[in-house]
C-alpha cells in the first residue's frame, strides 16, 4: 500500500501583492492546508521546527494541536528540528 504524507516548516511566502506574509497568516494557511489534506485522503503531514524569520513555525506541536482539533483522519508527527537554532535544554 502507497501512503502519502507532507512536510512543511510554515515557509513565509508571498501574497498577491508581492509582500510577504505575515507569520499569523502563515500559520492559518498552514492549518487550513492539513484540514484539506485530511479532507482528501492524505496520510500523514509533518511539521518542521525552525528559528528564522522566513519560517513560520518554532514550536510545531502547537500547530499540531491546531490540526488535531480540526482532522479526524490523517497522522500527525514532528518532521525536523535545526538543532543549531534550539535551545539545547528544551531540546532535550
Amino acid at each position: 500500500m502507497v501512503e502519502l504524507g507532507l512536510d512543511t516548516f510554515g515557509d513565509v511566502t508571498e501574497g498577491p501583492d508581492g509582500l510577504k506574509l505575515p507569520h499569523d497568516q502563515v500559520l492559518r494557511n498552514v492549518l487550513d492546508e492539513a484540514v484539506l489534506a485530511d479532507a482528501v485522503g492524505v496520510d500523514f503531514i509533518g511539521l518542521g521546527e525552525h528559528h528564522r524569520d522566513d519560517f513560520a513555525i518554532s514550536a510545531p506541536e502547537i500547530v499540531l494541536a491546531a490540526i488535531a482539533a480540526r482532522t479526524s483522519r490523517i497522522r500527525l508527527g514532528t518532521a525536523v528540528t535545526v538543532l543549531s537554532t534550539d535551545d539545547p535544554v528544551r531540546l532535550f
